[in-house]
């Protein structure tokens, strides 16, 4: 059972990451590579200001800003100066390597007995009487600090998939999305598109600094190579997301992201508890990513093919 809860949370908090991604590369439809550094920044500004006393929640919300301002800078560079997408994404991600090693001062910065996000939740359990105890679940015993960590993810990422959702069902929001689907008709509504295009990498990318800030906080540590494979690793949940629920609305998009996240580190945890040499982790990722990539298409084919041979039957 801890394996099972271990895999939702990190699935909680990695649908962080995906969310942001969902709005560059789905909504505004921008290969943002920024991901990768973006989610990094976001872990050692956090490790960092958490070392030196301040609070979780405070390091999570400096981490989002940082991460925030890291996308603008994508988004200008494109706008702005004209540079190609990919190109702006890989000047950002390559910049940020180096900051986050300045900004930690080493390659790695470990989180031993410091208050995380999920301390408050440690301390209420810890005063019903199940603090350092496990509590039965459905039958199974779960640690009670695994089961804090989880229930404050599931809190945080409802609460921000909940605030996302009522945003892109704004005004701004919906001319937001419209930027990606039809720039030449929001222009022609007297909308900016290139702004549009800043303030949505400004958002995703402070997202991924968030899930970053989590992730470092829920590991132990801050890395500056975590962030390698991070961008492959959140559209691989976006399109088992989208596999799961499709695309009916903004609410089922954003829940099946959330739950293709979750689905994917869980078959990442199986993978491992069954023997996977975790120097194979990137490779069954890649493989993960390319079966969800061709396996709607296969499906729809033999769908296609069974009706029209129950046609001619």
């Amino acid at each position: 059972m801890s394996l099972v809860i271990g895999a939702f949370t990190m699935g909680l908090i990695l649908a962080l990451l995906s969310l942001g991604m969902l709005i560059s590369f789905r909504m505004i439809r921008f290969t943002d590579i920024t991901v990768d550094g973006s989610i990094t920044l976001g872990a050692s500004i956090s490790a960092v200001l958490i070392v030196q006393g301040w609070s979780p929640w405070l390091a999570a919300l400096a981490s989002l800003v940082a991460g925030s301002a890291a996308g603008a800078v994508t988004g200008l560079l494109h706008a702005r100066f004209k540079i190609q997408e990919i190109l702006s994404g890989i000047l950002v991600m390559t910049a940020l390597y180096s900051i986050n090693l300045r900004v930690m001062g080493r390659s790695n910065i470990p989180l031993l007995d410091v208050e995380t996000v999920s301390t408050g939740a440690e301390r209420i359990l810890g005063g019903l009487g199940a603090g350092a105890l496990r509590v039965n679940l459905a039958g199974w015993h779960v640690p009670a600090g695994d089961l804090a960590v989880f229930g404050s993810s599931a809190v945080i990422c409802l609460l921000i998939g909940m605030v996302l959702y009522r945003f892109l069902l704004t005004h701004y929001g919906t001319a937001l999305r419209a930027a990606g689907g039809n720039p030449q008709m929001v222009r022609a509504q007297g909308v900016n598109n290139q702004t549009m295009v800043v303030v949505s990498l400004a958002m995703a990318n402070g997202l991924v600094a968030l899930s970053g800030s989590l992730l470092a906080q829920y590991q132990g540590f801050a890395d500056v190579q975590m962030g390698i494979g991070m961008m492959v690793w959140g559209l691989a949940s976006i399109i088992i997301g989208e596999a799961l629920v499709g695309r009916a609305g903004i609410g089922l998009t954003i829940t099946g992201v959330i739950l293709g996240t979750i689905l994917f580190r869980l078959l990442i945890a199986i993978a491992l508890r069954w023997g996977l040499n975790p120097n194979d982790l990137k490779l069954v990722t890649a493989f993960f990513v390319f079966a969800a990539l061709v396996a709607p298409g296969w499906f729809r084919s033999l769908g296609r093919k069974i009706s029209g041979g129950l046609r001619h039957a």
